[in-house]
Formats: structure tokens, C-alpha cells, sequence
């Protein structure tokens, strides 16, 4: 659902070109990411609420370890499916432009537009240039399939949160201050 948000957000500004959307999409950013914190602030508590306290020092640094593989992670997969957006956005906008048109932006055959890629001579934006007039320019939804994809991974995330259920009480450890305290009595 993140990612439709985002999605019509970018719509947005892309179609209203007004700086309240583009004001309105960059503060509700920033909001999302600085829950971020909170969320990491609470989580020991509630994994004590839901393992018990003796091992929550344990419990948190794997739940961290698992963070951190997925900060890692999520970047590179979201860099590679926007990547793939780009590279499928130019293949279309290459289908249109016509060959001379394109020799004479670039000084150099179609046959070439691997190595132009590659060099960042051909982008959206110089193909953009030399398309038929009223060819939709695809710059603000080469991000689609990285927000999809992101908000298909925090539905699962969601789901299988709501699976976990907090272990009984009765087969908590006892937290080995209590027992200390019992050995002084």
C-alpha cells in the first residue's frame, strides 16, 4: 500500500507541477522514515513482552542482525529493479525514435546503443528529446516495480507479524536478578 501511496504521490507532481504536491510528497517521505526510530526504540520492551526477559539481549541482537541484512539488502534489490525499469524505458523509447534521428543526436548507429548505455550517452531524457511528439515520457514511473515489490514484502512482513503470537508466560525463564534475590532470603 506504501507503494500506491507513492506511486500517486509522484503522479501528483508530475501532473499538478505545483510545489504544494511536491512539498506535501516530500514531508509525508520524511514522516514515514522517521517512524523508523521509534519503531527500534520500543522493540526490546516488546520482545520481552513476547519471549520473556531473560534472552532479550539475544532475541534483539538477531532481530538487529536480520535488520541489518535487510538495510543492506533492500537498497540493492530496490537499485537493481529500478535499474531494470530504466533499461526496459529506453528499449521502448528506442522503438520509436526513428534511426536517422537518432544518428544525428548521438553520431552514432542504433547498432551502437549498447556502448551508448553503457557510456550514459543514451538516457531517458536525450531519448525524450528526439521521440514522435506525444510519447509519454516514462522518467515518473521507473519506480513502479521497486514500490510494488517493496510493498508486496511489507505485506508479507505484515502478515507473518500477525502469525506471531507471544510465547505463555508460564514457560518464561525467570530473569536471573530474581533468583538472586530469592538466594539472599
Amino acid at each position: 500500500s506504501s507503494g500506491i501511496n507513492a506511486e500517486y504521490g509522484i503522479q501528483q507532481v508530475v501532473q499538478n507541477q505545483s510545489v504544494a504536491s511536491l512539498g506535501a510528497f516530500c514531508g509525508l517521505s520524511v514522516f514515514a522514515i522517521s517512524i523508523f526510530g521509534g519503531v527500534y526504540s520500543v522493540l526490546p520492551a516488546y520482545e520481552s513482552d513476547l519471549f520473556g526477559a531473560k534472552y532479550v539481549g539475544a532475541n534483539h541482537g538477531k532481530m538487529l542482525l536480520f535488520s541489518s541484512t535487510a538495510a543492506i539488502a533492500g537498497p540493492s534489490a530496490f537499485l537493481y529493479l529500478r535499474s531494470a525499469s530504466e533499461k526496459a524505458a529506453i528499449t521502448d523509447l528506442l522503438s520509436k525514435v526513428d534511426a536517422s534521428s537518432f544518428e544525428a543526436k548521438f553520431g552514432s548507429p542504433m547498432s551502437a546503443v549498447d556502448s551508448l548505455i553503457e557510456a550514459k550517452t543514451v538516457t531517458v531524457a536525450k531519448l525524450m528529446e528526439i521521440v514522435p511528439p506525444g510519447t509519454l515520457d516514462p522518467t515518473p514511473f521507473l519506480y513502479d516495480s521497486s514500490f510494488y515489490t517493496i510493498a508486496a514484502a511489507i505485506g508479507i512482513g505484515a502478515v507473518t507479524h500477525s502469525m506471531l503470537k507471544p510465547v505463555n508466560p508460564k514457560w518464561f525463564e525467570k530473569v536471573e536478578e530474581d533468583t538472586s534475590k530469592a538466594a539472599v532470603k
